[in-house]
């Protein structure tokens, strides 16, 4: 298929592409290295760093009155409102990649897209209209919760940093539509988990107004894992002849 761009040429990073410079680079005189797979002097400047860090963040304090007395109440009743804050940071900071991530698919596709798969760029625009819609719907909760949605926490900084190879691919001008999609899948499987977690910790907390909001985000979610799945199986060629795949049935979070 013409998005399976893939092909064979003179790529020259393997070993095998040198045979007498790899059998010299292999030869051990004992003088270069340590004992075989002795990292301990690695290891040892790593623990110091990791003994002397002191963590990605805090989570902020409500920046109202009425926040921090609810945000108090709750901590008192024994609830971690502090740990719904960090993880409403989290799924606000990816939406808003998620979007940005979606346009730079939209761009890709108005240059390359010619039919081959059943992805359309309105589908796209619909999927990218979906994350921002969630990025409002997140920031709405971190308000009502008398938090500051643009704090970032240390789950959302978390995020940001993880996200940052998936941009990367997605602006890169030589990447495939397939190389891309892969990408996009990698986000929606990341995404699916981190609402599913949310819909959990909104029903913890007994908001069920939130677990409401978040299972339909949550299942729209599921939906566009479902279709980056199938154009990124179209993309690549793939096909399962005879087998049948069982679509996900598996439904929002159970609550008691």
């Amino acid at each position: 298929m013409a998005q399976h761009s893939e092909h064979v040429g003179m790529n020259r990073t393997g070993i095998q592409m040198s045979p007498l410079d790899t059998k010299a680079m292999l030869k051990d005189d004992g003088s270069a290295r340590g004992e075989e797979g002795d990292e301990s002097a690695l290891a040892d400047v790593r623990s110091s760093y990791i003994a002397d860090a002191e963590g990605l963040g805090s989570v902020p304090l409500p920046g109202t009155i009425t926040g921090a007395v609810s945000m108090g109440v709750q901590m008192l009743k024994g609830d971690s409102p502090q740990i719904l804050l960090d993880k409403l940071g989290e799924r606000l900071a990816f939406e808003r990649t998620g979007a940005r991530l979606y346009d730079a698919l939209i761009t890709k596709c108005e240059v390359m897209l010619d039919g081959e798969i059943s992805m359309t760029i309105e589908d796209l625009q619909a999927i990218r209209s979906d994350e921002a819609r969630h990025f409002l719907l997140l920031s709405d909760a971190i308000e009502s919760l008398g938090g500051d949605p643009t704090s970032q926490t240390p789950s959302a900084d978390l995020v940001g940093v993880e996200s940052i190879g998936l941009v990367q691919v997605l602006n890169d001008p030589r990447t495939s539509l397939a190389q891309s999609l892969h990408a996009i899948v990698t986000a929606e499987l990341a995404d699916k988990a981190g609402w599913e977690t949310l819909v959990a910790l909104a029903d913890e907390h007994e908001l069920t107004d939130m677990v409401n909001d978040f299972t339909v985000a949550l299942n729209e979610e599921r939906e566009h894992l479902a279709l980056v799945q199938t154009w990124y199986e179209e993309a690549i060629g793939l096909t399962y002849g005879d087998v049948e795949i069982e679509p996900d049935q598996s439904g929002p979070a159970a609550t008691p």
